[in-house]
């Protein structure tokens, strides 16, 4: 029988599973391979999100949740595409937008199973899946979320890049330098809850490299300085680095060489990065890292790396702000960039106070819009993930206050080991 509530509190008519009205509008449907993450793993929980979907589901409190964005408000019906195995029936709990819903399951191949019909507001919609009950070993297997509306949505539907997407959007901030730029600086700042897993705030970029401070787990944080193999694919070499740096090489992403320091740094701190361009008349250019931590009051090396087949000064300088764990990418993150600075072989400090606001393909393609930058306390600023719905529009460029004030650090005097 139809069943059909009034939320009078918000206003909204909500109309509960099994009581989907008729409409000629196709389903969209929204899979958890590229939407979907758990985000509440129960006690010893095996839930995962697999290229099929959610899988293993047997704990009743692990909560599972998968995203779409409406690009405006709307009625919008919801269904569950679902199988059940290793139980006879079940019961879910399908809760849309903060307004649960009961379905039932049973045992049988992939279905959709009509969950039901809210009014949502405009923005990212979260709709959370937990077990109530089942009569065997599995709540089901969820293969994706169907979402019929008159609204636009926006939610990942590129299969083959669905571990981009969960990942969610990475996002830059491009610096023009003078050119001849030896040495460039500048200040990040995490504020506090904002330091998540998975996170990655690059400082300094530019042509061949990067640095900046990561999250690598919930007890080890790392400032990483890595510079690329050469575009002919000459191997790049370490040449010296500081005291308790760890080097190695790495790959996936292109090849290269790899330094990093494990050090805790703490959110709400600002912390200090100086790079180095310097050709070596060889037909190479060195590569330099500086970290500076407002805990301990001074500069520690972190490396030079030796990229042959360059002769280069600082070039396509930029920051960026990613999420390098695809199971974390709900989780959100936000950094503030200051005080850029370039100096060029002639020892002239030149303030950089305009960056362009960018972002990857996962942005681009509107695969996540849970992405923005801009301006913030005089500072530009980087955030992403967490499936926020006041999207900035990428490319576009900002200009900050100027300081005028250039760094306080004679590179002359900086350390080498």
């Amino acid at each position: 029988m139809k069943r059909l509530k009034l939320m009078l509190s918000t206003a909204l008519f909500v109309f509960g599973a099994g009581s989907l009205p008729a409409s000629a509008q196709t389903p969209a449907t929204v899979a958890l391979p590229g939407n979907g993450f758990v985000t509440k793993p129960g006690t010893g929980a095996t839930e995962i999100i697999t290229t099929s979907g959610l899988a293993n589901w047997t704990t009743k409190s692990t909560v599972s949740s998968v995203w779409f964005r409406m690009a405006e408000a709307g009625v919008a019906t919801i269904g569950l595409d679902a199988s059940l195995a290793g139980s006879n029936t079940s019961t879910v709990k399908v809760t849309v937008n903060g307004t649960p819903f009961q379905v039932n399951l049973t045992k049988g191949a992939l279905k959709t199973y009509e969950v039901g019909t809210l009014s949502l507001p405009a923005g990212y919609i979260r709709v959370d899946l937990q077990g109530v009950r089942k009569d065997g070993g599995y709540f089901g297997d969820v293969s994706a979320i169907k979402v019929t509306t008159n609204s636009p949505l926006n939610y990942a539907n590129d299969a083959a890049n669905y571990y981009w997407s969960r990942r969610g959007p990475s996002v830059h901030l491009g610096y023009a330098v003078p050119a001849n730029t030896e040495y460039f600086y500048s200040e990040v700042t995490v504020p506090k809850g904002q330091d998540a897993i998975g996170s990655y705030y690059m400082a300094n970029g530019f042509n061949g490299g990067y640095f900046g401070i990561q999250v690598k787990s919930p007890s080890e944080r790392w400032v990483l300085f890595s510079i690329w193999d050469a575009d002919n694919g000459a191997k790049t070499t370490l040449v010296s680095k500081g005291a308790g740096v760890i080097d190695n090489g790495f790959g996936g992403e292109g090849t290269g060489g790899q330094t990093y320091l494990v050090y805790n740094w703490v959110a709400g701190n600002t912390y200090r990065f100086i790079t180095r361009a310097r050709p070596d008349g060889a037909g190479g250019t060195d590569f330099s890292a500086w970290f500076f931590a407002p805990e301990t009051g001074a500069w520690r090396y972190i490396a030079t790396w030796k990229r042959p087949a360059t002769t280069t000064y600082h070039a396509g300088v930029y920051s960026f702000l990613e999420n390098f764990i695809d199971t974390k990418g709900y989780l959100g993150r936000q950094a503030e960039h200051g005080n850029q600075w370039a100096r060029s072989t002639a020892g002239a400090w030149t303030e950089i106070t305009s960056a362009r606001f960018t972002g990857d393909a996962t942005a681009a393609n509107g695969q996540r819009m849970d992405y923005a930058g801009g301006l913030r306390n005089g500072r530009f600023y980087l955030r992403n993930g967490g499936f926020f719905s006041d999207t900035v529009p990428i490319n576009q460029n900002f200009t900050r206050p100027a300081t005028g004030s250039a760094p306080a650090v004679n590179v002359s005097t900086l350390p080498m080991q």
